[in-house]
């Protein structure tokens, strides 16, 4: 699935607050070895060179655009980047912390996801991630609304679908991998300006797979009916649409 860097930072200090909020909870750590699953562009994964000055920080994402701009950032040998599906990467030595910012939605199986990453720490490292808990709003279930009409259907059956667990999985789940979780939702009000911006937002992100199976002709077609809804969702008032955004986030200590 192609992605377009440009259009996924078209809002980036919106999406850098989770990752920084995800950081502030396991800051108290001095891990040797970092690991940030789903790196994207990678300017992220470089502020953990200042907040862990003596580790080796290694960023993996499975989208070729993303690491090729990622790449450009590892100006040091503490610093890399690594095109590679999390759930065949396997590390050198292994790693004492796990982190995650918007990624884990993309993988189906959370239970076979939780296996392998636990198969790739030491015995008393930590897993930090966070994703995206919002598929009751508007913006989620008016897409999916749409990918189930007749009209989307026979082009876009299973291009939308959630993979997130309710918070109290992931306590379960870690807890019979000997792992001590905690777990908490935020929802941010982002401000957004320009002209509907929360189809901007999910153009760089959730519509990925659904644009990836529709030709130019289709795509304009989609993309008119869900902004005109998207717009009615989320009016415009005074120059700012406000887009609630929930989020779950975990960290587990071995």
């Amino acid at each position: 699935m192609p992605w377009d860097p440009d259009q996924y930072l078209a809002y980036a200090d919106e999406r850098a607050l989770p990752f920084h909020h995800l950081v502030a909870a396991v800051a108290h750590l001095q891990p040797a070895r970092v690991l940030d699953v789903g790196c994207g562009p990678g300017a992220l994964t470089a502020t953990l060179l200042e907040r862990w000055p003596g580790a080796e920080i290694r960023g993996i994402d499975d989208s070729t655009e993303m690491i090729e701009l990622a790449k450009r950032r590892a100006l040091t040998d503490r610093l890399s980047f690594e095109l590679a599906d999390v759930m065949e990467w396997l590390p050198e030595k292994p790693i004492e912390l796990v982190l995650s910012n918007a990624c884990f939605h993309w993988i189906e199986d959370h239970g076979r996801l939780l296996d392998h990453l636990v198969s790739l720490m030491t015995p008393s490292a930590t897993l930090a991630f966070q994703v995206p808990a919002n598929h009751d709003r508007p913006s989620h279930v008016i897409l999916a609304e749409l990918c189930g009409s007749d009209r989307w259907r026979p082009e876009l059956r299973g291009a939308f679908r959630v993979h997130v667990e309710k918070p109290e999985w992931y306590i379960r789940k870690l807890d019979t991998r000997g792992f001590d979780a905690i777990t908490w939702q935020t929802t941010y009000l982002h401000h957004l300006a320009g002209d509907n911006p929360v189809l901007e937002w999910v153009k760089g992100t959730t519509l990925r797979p659904i644009l990836d199976r529709l030709d130019e002709a289709q795509t304009a077609k989609f993309l008119a009916e869900y902004g005109t809804r998207l717009r009615k969702a989320y009016p415009e008032r005074g120059g700012v649409t406000v887009f609630p955004f929930t989020r779950t986030f975990v960290v587990a200590n071995r």
